[in-house]
């Protein structure tokens, strides 16, 4: 490529949700009013958060909350604490969340939030006001009835429990205003590692219909945090014969598979996996596009592109994050008949368990572990069952499949509720 090529536009966030939203409403042939309606967000919260830092400066953050549809239910979804939250961003992830919960069938509808800080340079102090300050800014619009927030990233189990803390001052007892909480302060058993364990539930189910084995399948999981680990662990103990992992301290191969407690201990131990010895490391890069059946990228959006999809080996990916495939990549793989299956349903697991959560919360009583594990596998697997028979039915990938069951939902919900 010479110096003079204009290179080609990549899709932001927005505009890659909005595509497969218009890729599924033409196979459902829905008109632009409809199109236009079903996109908009209902609403879109921009707060400044004055915090005091550690050493007495005053710092003024910038916070979203975006709120996409509210048709099947209260809405739902994460709150993100990072440097490159923006409002683009917050509003793709806000309606992904809407077409998430209608994929796996669950009575919410979509919304998101995040605040622009790099979560590393806070104080454990630091963080917790600046929660407690961006709560009391969207305290009233948010709630168990309206707007149920839950942990993204660059938050965890211990920012909920501010927010319920923060939120209760203004309304009272009310656990069920936040999900992803600690389990001693009223959260759900599995909620960890909901969304890993989801993934692995998922994978197998592929796998199946696919008509393969999974001691016969080497798999790459790249990603180790939150999700790519409980969805390690769960495969391994599903005999997947785990080859490859990374995070970012790069990937790590072995082909005769690896030691997956092994490497979660080390993770434990030394919060990378950087100096784990049993496998041969190899750049992150590589690793995407290293020999396997399936690949699972669990890390950032974007990792798979125009760039390198021609050398992906993978011949099946399953979408562990939001958004790892990029639209032009997403074409490519179908065409060369890669299945790939769509974070709206690889990675619901979590927000089905955050829906159990708050049925718990409502209900004042707590579930077991294992009723959390067979509630969460018996609503994916419908979930799953639904979106390979609309593939096949339709003669279209698994994605479009899955959106066009989204899509249905929630436009029936909106045409029964009268506008």
């Amino acid at each position: 490529m010479n110096d003079h090529t204009p290179r080609k536009h990549h899709m932001n966030a927005f505009e890659t949700v909005q595509h497969y939203f218009n890729r599924a409403a033409d196979q459902l042939e829905l008109d632009s009013s409809w199109r236009k309606l079903m996109m908009m967000p209902s609403r879109e919260i921009t707060v400044e958060v004055p915090v005091e830092m550690d050493d007495g400066r005053l710092e003024t953050l910038v916070g979203f909350r975006v709120q996409h549809n509210n048709a099947r239910g209260p809405m739902k979804g994460g709150l993100r604490y990072h440097h490159e939250v923006d409002l683009d961003e917050v509003r793709a992830l806000a309606s992904l969340m809407t077409w998430k919960t209608a994929v796996v069938n669950i009575p919410y509808g979509g919304a998101k939030g995040g605040i622009c800080v790099s979560p590393r340079e806070l104080s454990v102090k630091e963080k917790e006001r600046i929660t407690r300050k961006f709560i009391d800014q969207i305290h009233e619009i948010i709630g168990p009835d309206k707007d149920i927030p839950a942990p993204d990233m660059g938050t965890d189990s211990r920012t909920m429990a501010w927010i319920r803390n923060q939120w209760e001052k203004y309304h009272g007892f009310n656990p069920a205003c936040i999900t992803g909480k600690p389990v001693e302060d009223y959260g759900a058993k599995g909620r960890e590692e909901a969304t890993g364990r989801g993934v692995g539930i998922l994978a197998f189910k592929l796998l199946k219909r696919l008509g393969h084995r999974p001691p016969e399948t080497r798999v790459i999981i790249q990603g180790f945090g939150n999700v790519g680990s409980h969805a390690a662990k769960f495969m391994h103990e599903s005999e997947f014969k785990i080859i490859g992992i990374s995070d970012v301290s790069g990937g790590y191969i072995n082909e005769d598979g690896l030691d997956i407690p092994a490497a979660l201990h080390h993770v434990i131990e030394n919060r990378t996996l950087e100096g784990f010895s049993g496998a041969k490391k190899i750049s992150n890069d590589e690793l995407l596009i290293h020999d396997c059946e399936m690949l699972i990228p669990a890390a950032l959006g974007g990792v798979i592109h125009s760039e390198n999809v021609n050398d992906i080996k993978a011949k099946i990916i399953i979408e562990g994050a939001n958004g790892p495939v990029d639209a032009d990549a997403d074409e490519v793989l179908f065409e060369r008949g890669v299945a790939v299956l769509p974070d709206v349903l690889a990675n619901a697991g979590g927000v089905t368990v955050s829906y159990f959560e708050w049925v718990q919360n409502r209900q004042y009583y707590s579930w077991d572990l294992n009723r959390v594990r067979q509630q969460l596998d018996a609503i994916l697997s419908a979930a799953f069952e639904e979106v390979w028979q609309e593939s096949q039915n339709a003669n279209v990938s698994l994605r479009t499949a899955a959106f066009m069951l989204a899509v249905n939902r929630v436009r029936k919900s909106m045409e029964l509720a009268g506008i």
